[in-house]
């Protein structure tokens, strides 16, 4: 079987524009398909529940033209996965406007453009949790429930590869998917080709990410990923990157508490058994991997639910003093929002930044604080201008605390801005579960339509 060439120029499309230079040395070696993924969960779930992009626009439309045209100059398919960062409806929307828009900017000759939705109504899930279908919880959450799901703003499934299978079937030839599995974008280009699929998942879990299986670290450099009987190879586009034994193997086992497991819809690809070899200076070729099909065809589902608005304040704090007993500090200033606000009905965090403000309880250095710390404030509440006042309260109060042994006026914080500042409003996971379906399409509606010069057809 002819092997198959597959290059990535970003490991999350739009969140930091591509390296052009590498992208073109990519282009340049003749791949078959160019892909990349668009989407995350590390953003956290804001932009789902918003439905916002975490990226600006412009940066998400400076990767999809590089790709559009050298696809269509080399007459390669163009493969994006979970676009707009969440993959909702209308991100896919945008991007398939988007990808139009440049058809005509540039004069682009006709070409198939495919799409697929990913946004799943909640009485679909409702009707599985009443037929007593269990929506299983991930990472020690409980079955899902009927007041969780009511609490969830917006619900995306996580496709497989099947949508994106089924639109290279119909011949596209630029495919935006919506929330999809990383490793899925790359995996149907090598399954629709005829590859096995464990070294298709393999190709596509290697290459999700771009040059993070690459060293030294270079976010957005082009890498291609080489798909064979039995192996899958690796190399670093970039001039000034390889991909070695070191840099492959740990990308492979990042980001999951099984080092060695990568779920996908409809099965899991085992790695435990791959054997990593240099095979040139900026190569690294697998083999031994293993995918084990589903008993039972599950999806993910994400879901995302609105806590209130959200202000942000910062203070500084210089004393010695008041850097030994900062908790003391934050408890005398949310007890003044208890007495405004009394106990409920809003939510106050602190982040001591030089003390424990990434780690929290988990930072091994906490007892021994820098000497400038800065205290973070973000208050939740149901509308803006409690949001506000209550932020306002938090953070002020920090300068009025009452510390036992301080015989001076108040003054021991700093502030960075006299104001609070608006953030985008606070939301939550509500939704990290599996459910079951009887056929890997039902929540991911296809369409297709020509596109290019004076020529729109859709179906």
């Amino acid at each position: 079987m002819k092997s198959l060439k597959v290059i990535c120029p970003n490991g999350h499309l739009g969140f930091a524009p591509l390296k052009t230079e590498s992208f073109r040395i990519g282009v340049d070696a003749g791949p078959d398909y160019i892909a990349a993924d668009s989407g995350s969960d590390d953003i956290g779930p804001v932009p789902l529940g918003s439905d916002t992009c975490a990226s600006p626009r412009a940066w998400q439309e400076h990767d999809l033209e590089a790709m559009l045209l050298a696809a269509r100059e080399t007459g390669k398919p163009m493969i994006i996965g979970s676009a707009g960062d969440t993959g909702s409806n209308s991100r896919v929307d945008m991007y398939v406007q988007i990808i139009r828009d440049l058809a005509k900017k540039h004069g682009l000759a006709p070409f198939k453009l495919g799409w697929f939705y990913s946004e799943v109504d909640k009485e679909i899930v409702r009707g599985k949790i009443r037929s007593g279908s269990r929506v299983l919880g991930l990472d020690g959450r409980a079955d899902l429930d009927e007041a969780e799901l009511d609490a969830s703003e917006r619900i995306v499934a996580m496709a497989g590869v099947h949508p994106f299978l089924k639109l290279l079937k119909e011949g596209c030839d630029v495919i935006i998917g919506g929330r999809a599995s990383d490793s899925a974008v790359f995996a149907s280009a090598a399954l629709h080709e005829g590859h096995a699929e464990a070294e298709a998942y393999y190709l596509g879990k290697v290459l999700e990410c771009a040059s993070f299986c690459a060293e030294p670290y270079g976010a957005k450099e082009t890498v291609m990923g080489e798909i064979a009987p039995g192996k899958v190879e690796v190399t670093a586009m970039s001039p000034d990157q390889r991909c070695t034994i070191a840099s492959v193997a740990g990308h492979a086992m990042y980001e999951r508490s099984n080092p060695f497991h990568e779920y996908v819809a409809g099965g899991l690809l085992d790695m435990t058994d791959c054997h990593y070899e240099q095979v040139a200076e900026k190569t690294t070729r697998v083999t031994g991997m293993r995918f084990e099909p589903a008993d039972e065809f599950r999806v993910k589902l994400e879901g995302s639910g609105k806590l209130g608005e959200r202000f942000v304040g910062m203070a500084g704090i210089r004393d010695p003093y008041t850097i030994a007993h900062v908790d003391d500090v934050i408890a005398w200033a949310r007890a003044q929002v208890v007495e405004r606000f009394g106990e409920t009905g809003w939510s106050l965090h602190y982040n001591v930044f030089g003390r424990d403000g990434i780690m929290g309880e988990m930072e091994p250095l906490r007892d021994k604080p820098a000497h400038e710390l800065l205290v973070l404030v973000q208050g939740v509440a149901p509308t803006r201008e409690m949001a506000e006042e209550l932020t306002m309260t938090g953070t002020r109060q920090l300068f009025y605390a009452r510390l036992p042994d301080v015989k001076g006026t108040a003054g021991g914080v700093s502030f960075v801005f006299d104001e609070v500042m608006e953030a985008s409003p606070a939301y939550r996971w509500t939704v990290n579960h599996t459910m079951a379906v009887d056929d890997p399409l039902d929540l991911f509606p296809t369409f297709t339509e020509t596109v290019g010069a004076d020529h729109m057809e859709t179906a």
